[in-house]
């Protein structure tokens, strides 16, 4: 209710909007309805549907789409990145410049260079005991905190991800300006020969499974065995 001190006005913002209990949304229907003139309420959720119909009702809806790759590496590369780790961390940012400038870059970028040999290795593998010997590569060589193994195994698998998508992209010949690491491209034009079409589809298929999995608190050792096998 207190007008603004020097803008024309105050604006109220509720992160994660969706955690607000229903007894907190109800408490906020009447002021979202009649807000005071010089007030703006600003209702932030990346899962609108938890938030009740009556407030949603009452609130008009602006959608904020993922940022290209290309324009989160522009922003990194501004904040003295290079261009390599940059392409790196924008190639797994989930299209948000938030968490691209919490990433480390040097890990982002060691993941990036074992996923693109795992992916090379499985695709001239004769047998599957070769294929097990390139999963020892997406496991750390050396314990560390809780957790440690789930997240390095789970960052390598998402730059796999990454890197499979833009195979994919060179592969059907699509617009290359829509590479998420086109600095490494000589890299994937390789990979793009052998994970192009249906096979690269069931690799991509097969990461998201793998990434469930450790989720749900599937053996580390297990899903990057498991993965290498369906590459």
């Amino acid at each position: 209710m207190y007008r603004p001190f020097e803008g024309r006005r105050r604006v109220v913002i509720i992160d994660q909007a969706d955690a607000l209990v229903a007894a907190a949304q109800n408490a906020l229907l009447k002021t979202l309805e009649e807000p005071p003139s010089s007030s703006v309420f600003i209702l932030v959720t990346s899962r609108p549907d938890v938030l009740l119909p009556t407030v949603r009702s009452r609130c008009p809806d602006l959608r904020f789409r993922p940022l290209a790759a290309t324009d989160i590496a522009t922003v990194l590369v501004a904040r003295k990145h290079s261009e390599s780790e940059a392409r790196a961390v924008a190639a797994t940012a989930d299209g948000s410049v938030g968490q691209a400038l919490q990433a480390s870059a040097g890990e982002l970028v060691e993941a990036r260079d074992i996923a693109q040999r795992v992916l090379a290795a499985a695709a001239s593998a004769r047998d599957a005991g070769s294929r097990l010997e390139g999963a020892k590569e997406l496991l750390p060589k050396s314990g560390g905190r809780p957790g440690f193994e789930r997240d390095y195994l789970a960052t390598n698998l998402r730059a796999m991800a990454s890197l499979l998508r833009d195979a994919e992209v060179l592969a059907t010949e699509a617009d290359a300006a829509a590479l998420a690491n086109a600095d490494v491209r000589p890299a994937l034009e390789k990979l793009a020969k052998g994970y192009g079409g249906e096979r690269g589809v069931r690799a991509f298929g097969a990461i998201d499974e793998a990434l469930v999995a450790l989720d749900r608190n599937a053996g580390v050792k297990i899903v990057a065995d498991w993965l290498v096998l369906q590459l």
